[in-house]
């Protein structure tokens, strides 16, 4: 699949993964990609890339992924200004990380994990994801009805994809119970989007990248990365952003590819 000249869409796009994913889809000639995200940082990172690759093509959207109605406002400027969105990267995703149960050292009592902070992560990164791909699809669903085609078929050109963003820690991981489960829900809701998505000729999968040189990952403490990180890490280092970027074009790209593709680094976690 030729991904030039198509309008893609990012969530999560003003930083790390997001950030690289549209420079590279920029470096492959997409027409436009919505450079969809929460911080005010959006426009200023569109006009970046735009500068950097020489042509206007990313295009910001500020606003809360788990809106519903900000999510169509984006699928319509972008449909009646650049045409449908047809390559759909839902990256943004947060981590609310902590012991699933934690005993008080003074009073001995337990203290379980939040259901509070399960439901919000649960919400930003696995229905949010799910329902921007699902609002894409269902649009090429439509194009496609209206102009009086029905199961897609090999000699067509392919409609679209899809590339969710896993995790390693989908295998689980301490401390991640919220995240972890979040993750691991990407990879039945993609087995289950391919196979009913591909009707409409769209492909979906998800890839799981492991510790990746982000804000969200710097954030977790050089000393925290030193010691339980790096260790397990084959490469001995971070993944760049710019690898994991490179790696989603593939899978948007190569017809052939469906499932899963881990980036990890060798990275296996201690028990």
């Amino acid at each position: 699949m030729d991904i030039s000249n198509r309008v893609g869409l990012i969530t999560g796009g003003a930083s790390g993964i997001g950030r690289a994913v549209a420079a590279a889809m920029a470096h492959r000639n997409v027409a436009a990609v919505a450079l969809v995200d929460m911080s005010e940082a959006v426009g200023l990172v569109a006009e970046e890339l735009n500068a950097e690759v020489g042509r206007k093509f990313a295009v910001p959207f500020q606003g809360n992924t788990t809106d519903e109605r900000f999510r169509a406002m984006v699928f319509d400027e972008m449909s009646q200004k650049h045409g449908g969105v047809s390559l759909c990267v839902p990256a943004a995703g947060i981590t609310r990380d902590d012991l699933a149960v934690r005993v008080d050292k003074v009073s001995g009592k337990a203290r379980i994990y939040p259901v509070e902070q399960f439901k919000l992560v649960i919400d930003v990164n696995l229905i949010a994801p799910v329902y921007w791909a699902l609002e894409m699809i269902g649009r090429i669903a439509e194009d496609r009805a209206g102009k009086g085609r029905k199961r897609w078929t090999p000699d067509e050109e392919m409609e679209g994809s899809v590339v969710f963003i896993g995790s390693v820690s989908s295998q689980g991981n301490r401390g991640q119970i919220s995240y972890a489960s979040t993750k691991a829900g990407l990879e039945g809701a993609a087995a289950t989007i391919m196979k009913e998505a591909m009707y409409y000729g769209v492909r979906c999968g998800v890839i799981h990248p492991g510790f990746t040189d982000t804000p969200m990952v710097r954030a977790l403490g050089v000393d925290y990365l030193t010691k339980n990180i790096l260790p397990f890490t084959q490469l001995g280092r971070l993944i760049k952003p710019e690898e994991i970027a490179d790696a989603i074009c593939f899978m948007l790209a190569n017809q052939a590819v469906s499932g899963e593709l881990w980036v990890d680094a060798g990275w296996h976690a201690p028990a």
